[in-house]
């Protein structure tokens, strides 16, 4: 029996596993389902997990507060000590979010994975980062969760490391590419003409100059992984996806979302996505979505306001480099239908410019950083 048949939802095997699951880690009703009466709906899965939504038997009304519905994540292939340290940690991180009502509820975990909170929501609209109201809240869930001590290594290592890992695949990719169209084949003329390590070896040097905040990030807060609950439960905005969190420094987690304003993944047709070149969020709204994670920070006054839109405009460079390492990786190795190497080069392009922008100026906005600093 291939994978995909056995973990189908009407496999009657993956049937019992799912009720058993439930019936061992929830509560009241949950205690008395079976494979023939739960509802059980695949929702996602592929070599990392399984996600399936099931459901209380139609009829059945919950006696303790216990869901109707939960999601079931079923971990995929986990091979070697770093796989299961990442397991560990993601499971640590996604319950001590779940206690601060930041991600979704967690309601049970078990050696093969563990079952969530199923939220009524859909992800935001890329449009939809530009509404006043809507970027505020977003800015205090972020506040939230940088004010959050995880008990994982606090040092900045997870962006440099990533960078390092991600450009070594990178390099062999970009070294033995076919099968692609004169168009790609013009962005990986130009994607190669960079050298990734002296970068990255130069961006490390020149935010090391400087003392960041280090916080608890998570990384890739861009619209598909904020969902709008479909119904005023209390709690609007959900963060989800913390595949990426680590501790970084405060101003990625900023810059990264700000250039998420940009960029549209939904675009039925290659490459899958389009970039509104005049989207990105003007100066007044940084600093309105400043402002509200300053207040929820409580540390709101005008000179931390410059001092965060100068590690934003900082660390836009580093968020620009990581994402187009990782686009590279991904078109050497991805099955999912993306315009890799578009993506790669305009990130790619955005960093050069934005690189170019620094040095040219000499000095950010708050006059703490020099051409000197970033030459060094």
């Amino acid at each position: 029996m291939g994978v995909h048949t056995k973990m189908s939802d009407s496999n009657p095997e993956m049937r019992a596993t799912a009720a058993r699951i439930c019936r061992d880690y929830l509560t009241g009703v949950w205690k008395h389902v079976n494979a023939e009466n739960i509802g059980l709906k695949y929702i996602s899965g592929g070599l990392s997990n399984w996600v399936y939504n099931v459901q209380l038997p139609d009829g059945t009304t919950p006696i303790r507060n216990e869901p109707r519905q939960v999601l079931l994540r079923i971990y995929g292939q986990v091979h070697g000590e770093r796989a299961m340290e990442s397991i560990i940690t993601e499971s640590v991180i996604f319950t001590l979010l779940s206690e601060r009502k930041l991600g979704p509820k967690l309601y049970g975990v078990f050696p093969g994975g563990r079952i969530e909170e199923y939220i009524p929501a859909r992800p935001l609209l890329t449009k939809e980062l530009a509404d006043p109201e809507i970027s505020a809240s977003i800015a205090e869930k972020m506040a939230r969760l940088h004010k959050m001590q995880v008990p994982i290594s606090k040092e900045p290592t997870w962006l440099w490391d990533t960078m390092a890992k991600w450009c070594n695949s990178a390099e062999d990719i970009l070294k033995n590419v076919d099968n692609v169209n004169n168009l790609q084949l013009e962005y990986i003329k130009a994607i190669r003409s960079t050298n990734f390590k002296d970068e990255i070896v130069w961006l490390n040097h020149f935010v090391s100059q400087h003392n960041y905040p280090v916080v608890f990030c998570h990384n890739d807060l861009q619209e598909g992984n904020i969902l709008l609950h479909e119904k005023n439960c209390g709690r609007d905005l959900v963060l989800i996806d913390f595949e990426y969190c680590s501790y970084n420094y405060r101003g990625f987690d900023l810059a990264n979302h700000f250039i998420e304003w940009r960029y549209n993944y939904t675009l039925k047709e290659y490459p899958f996505f389009y970039e509104k070149k005049a989207a990105g969020p003007t100066d007044e709204q940084k600093l309105h979505f400043i402002r509200s994670y300053l207040k929820t920070t409580e540390k709101s006054n005008r000179e931390e306001e410059l001092k965060l839109m100068a590690e934003v405009e900082v660390l836009s460079l580093a968020s620009h480099l990581l994402w187009t390492l990782w686009s590279v990786v991904n078109a050497g190795h991805s099955q999912i239908p993306f315009g890799y190497w578009d993506y790669a080069a305009s990130r790619l392009r955005h960093y050069h410019d934005l690189k170019s922008k620094i040095l040219l100026s000499g000095s950010l906005k708050d006059g703490q950083i020099t051409k000197d600093d970033l030459t060094g």
